[in-house]
């Protein structure tokens, strides 16, 4: 029996990869452009954990069954060398140098091996007590050691919190809880979001040669240790917890903002994985070739942004779903042991 898909969520997640695009657009214009900047903390401090949380509230604790076994063969770890393969191609055919390291994860591809490995250490961090603040203690004490991107480690852990955050999340029964809200209760709550959003956009862009001086950019990616970028004080821990805690709210305030019904843009919540992987091929080469890099005026950085929209949706439709499934949905029937096959 199929489980009927609730718009809520598919709308959250074609609204995070949207952010997503938006923030790999934003990426080389910062430089000491203000609104770049502001624009890419406001996104960056959350888009990646909301995408991350999302993914952890439909994953289950348990130990996984034959199904979810398959599924992270074919959802996620084939369509990840399908993709370095062409990701190393693509490179060479820019600057000549051919290198295939499956456990270096080119660009955005780190987030499908962090994923593999979240689903199958979530069973085993769940049998635990306090499986999210295990994982908050986790996270902040890597950032002191110099963990580097082999397997996409760095971010591995730095990310897991949100993960952990996400299952709990659906723990706490929150997800039906809020559909069954009624609407008064919903538009007080969405007042209080909204403050707390423009709250927050408002501190980074009064605070701009502050945010830079601190280096919170390296703090909000969590890919790097703190002594990489400068900070080996005993408190540097307590930047990154500031960070997840912001985060986490932000989580939450875009969850309440996101529409609860059936939008037009619904049924792109179902293809995010196509817009995941295929939208740094269109943004690779503008970014390179100058398009996308350097200082920027106003309408031309909102224009950016509304041109990745654009290339979200565009990714999102059913032509190109049908076009790449090949790539991102390989059928993998063929590679697996019938029960049959399995009992002998």
């Amino acid at each position: 029996m199929s489980t009927q898909r609730v718009a809520l969520w598919d709308n959250a997640r074609f609204g995070a990869i949207a952010l997503m695009v938006a923030g790999h657009t934003l990426t080389k214009m910062v430089g000491e452009n203000d609104a770049a900047f502001t624009l890419y903390v406001f996104i960056y401090a959350f888009h990646v954990p909301v995408f991350v949380a999302v993914s952890g509230y439909f994953t289950r604790g348990t130990a996984p069954d034959d199904n979810r076994i398959r599924s992270v063969f074919t959802d996620i770890l084939v369509p990840y060398l399908i993709f370095e393969v062409i990701w190393s191609v693509v490179l060479f055919l820019y600057n000549g140098n051919f290198r295939l390291d499956v456990t270096r994860a080119s660009w955005t591809l780190w987030f499908l091996l962090a994923l593999a490995i979240w689903r199958i250490i979530l069973p085993y961090l769940v049998a635990l007590k306090y499986p999210l603040l295990i994982s908050i203690v986790i996270s902040i004490a890597a950032g002191y050691f110099p963990i580097d991107q082999t397997f996409s480690a760095a971010r591995v852990l730095g990310f897991l919190p949100f993960f952990v955050f996400g299952w709990q999340l659906r723990q706490w029964n929150l997800g039906e809880r809020w559909m069954a809200l009624g609407s008064q209760s919903v538009i007080r709550w969405r007042m209080a979001a909204t403050a707390f959003m423009l709250a927050v956009a408002v501190a980074i862009s009064l605070s701009v040669p502050f945010w830079r001086e601190v280096q919170i950019r390296s703090f909000i990616t969590y890919d790097a240790g703190y002594a990489s970028f400068g900070y080996d004080q005993w408190w540097s821990g307590a930047v990154r917890l500031a960070a997840m805690v912001v985060a986490a709210g932000m989580i939450i305030a875009f969850l309440i903002l996101i529409p609860r019904e059936q939008t037009w843009f619904t049924q792109f919540g179902q293809a995010t994985m196509y817009v995941y992987l295929l939208h740094t091929f269109v943004l690779y080469p503008l970014r390179e070739y100058g398009v996308l890099d350097g200082e920027r005026p106003f309408w031309s950085i909102m224009l950016a942004v509304v041109l990745s929209f654009g290339l979200t949706v565009v990714l999102s439709t059913k032509p190109v779903v049908k076009l790449f499934k090949p790539l991102v949905q390989p059928n993998l029937n063929w590679l697996f042991v019938t029960p049959r096959d399995a009992s002998r």
